[in-house]
């Protein structure tokens, strides 16, 4: 099929509510060198994605004003100096920007195959949580087999990734939620523990369940008056990671517990960082995630499926708090 010159994408004009995620006519990208261009089937939705749209996120040079971070579908055109991609190609990929429309670029060394069997939706909600936990827990967060890590936000797309990579790796991991519904769920999902934040103050049931020793991992999304909280959880030699600020960047510490118990406080911003920093993460779960989906042993959870031009209703969606896993605009 040849490619057109024109799209349906979600483009605003300037911030505001989901209300400005309307439909629109934009052209459709070209693929440069070392890029592929997909037709997509579906984009994740993600929290960035909403600050983008608040005009709270600081956009790296260069990034499409069209958001949307991760993608699934097809390849329709390669650049020049591709080589391991064909058109035709199934596959899902982490890119800068543009993944709420019927076309998107990407990276060639960002895409990786859509798992055997996987529908299009579920594969677009995979990239985005996938690269941000694996850099996080892993590399930041230096979680080994047999630790005990605590992941704020239990149900999000984040936390259900996290609880995935965790047990998959041994570690036990602990996650906070908002509700009784939402701790069941992130127990299904694997989790050893669940507090219920509303009605139970994590740092005691921390205290509780680690008999006092506390969690080598916290991976936090929430900053502000979290982080001291974070901190009273922390075992020795524990790490701190921090990947978003939900109750704001800013937090009051004392230092002597960092101090005392040799603390590291680190953090990261994915969209950032260079194409060869997310190449080699993308390599990674290649090898190591992606073998456990083929198999089935790991199974994407996706909450939602919208269409693009329901992607108000998927934002609202996202900042109700009330889902479970991804949700997903599909371009169908």
């Amino acid at each position: 099929m040849p490619i057109p010159t024109s799209m349906t994408a979600i483009d605003p004009t300037a911030p505001g509510g989901p209300e400005v995620l309307v439909p629109v006519i934009r052209g459709v990208p070209v693929a440069g060198a070392d890029e592929v261009l997909v037709k997509v089937a579906a984009a994740g939705v993600n929290r960035p994605d909403v600050l983008q749209r608040l005009g709270l996120y600081p956009m790296p040079p260069g990034t499409p004003t069209i958001p949307g971070l991760e993608i699934a579908g097809t390849i329709v055109a390669v650049g020049p100096g591709v080589e391991r991609w064909r058109v035709g190609d199934a596959v899902c990929a982490l890119v800068a920007g543009g993944g709420y429309a019927e076309y998107c670029t990407a990276p060639a060394s960002q895409c990786l195959p859509v798992p055997a069997g996987m529908a299009m939706a579920d594969a677009a909600g995979l990239p985005e949580t996938w690269f941000t936990v694996w850099s996080n827990v892993m590399d930041r967060g230096r979680a080994r087999p047999g630790e005990t890590m605590l992941v704020h936000g239990g149900t999000s797309g984040i936390g259900v990734t996290a609880i995935q990579l965790g047990t998959a790796l041994g570690l036990e991991v602990i996650v906070t939620a908002g509700s009784a519904e939402k701790c069941a769920a992130a127990l299904k999902l694997g989790a050893a523990h669940a507090i219920d934040y509303k009605t139970q103050d994590f740092v005691s049931e921390v205290a509780r369940i680690t008999a006092k020793r506390g969690v080598d991992v916290v991976l936090d999304m929430v900053g502000g008056d979290y982080v001291p909280r974070n901190i009273q959880c922390l075992a020795d030699e524990g790490r701190h990671v921090s990947i978003a600020f939900q109750r704001g960047p800013h937090a009051q510490l004392d230092l002597t517990a960092v101090m005392r118990k040799r603390l590291v406080l680190t953090g990261s911003m994915l969209r950032p960082r260079p194409i060869a920093f997310k190449a080699a993460i993308a390599e990674t779960l290649e090898g190591v995630i992606w073998p456990e989906f083929e198999s089935g042993r790991l199974k994407p959870v996706t909450d939602s499926v919208l269409p693009l031009a329901q992607a108000a209703d998927a934002h609202r969606r996202m900042e109700a708090g009330t889902h479970v896993g991804k949700i997903v605009l599909t371009m169908g």
